[in-house]
């Protein structure tokens, strides 16, 4: 009879962490994220519709700068959609494969999973606003807009 209990509380502690385990950051809040031409907070006000929902600026002059050019700041403003649950991970940016345990790094503030450690490793090796453009720059293969 113990062992039958022993064995119950293994499986509860198990499947606890396990769950943990597959939890990420929750999304940030407009006021919370960065402008994506200033890099400063955001204010929730300043925001313009862009790829399916909304990027936050800091200022009317930002928000201007990206209206102006906003292929300039498209993978910043999508790193920032990210951050703050807009847009969601469907796959590894690069191949689009299923994302593999293991192989997940913040990105600015936004968590980003891989389908292998040789992509993980591409991005490890860049410096920050490199790391932005190769991850959010184009993505098609590995985000989608959130369910709303």
């Amino acid at each position: 009879m113990k062992s039958f209990r022993m064995m119950g509380l293994v499986a509860v502690v198990a499947a606890v962490f396990c769950s943990a385990a597959f939890v990420s950051a929750a999304p940030k809040e407009p006021k919370d994220a960065k402008c994506p031409v200033s890099g400063k907070g955001c204010n929730p006000e300043k925001s313009a519709d862009f790829a399916g929902g909304k990027v936050y600026f800091c200022c009317g002059d930002c928000e201007s700068a990206f209206a102006g050019d906003s292929a300039k700041f498209a993978a910043k403003a999508h790193q920032q959609m990210v951050s703050t649950g807009q847009l969601v991970q469907k796959g590894c940016p690069f191949s689009g494969g299923a994302v593999k345990d293991g192989t997940k790094l913040d990105i600015g503030g936004a968590e980003v999973g891989f389908c292998c450690n040789n992509c993980k490793g591409k991005v490890e090796k860049a410096s920050g606003d490199e790391q932005v453009t190769m991850v959010f720059g184009n993505i098609e293969k590995g985000f989608a807009p959130a369910a709303k």
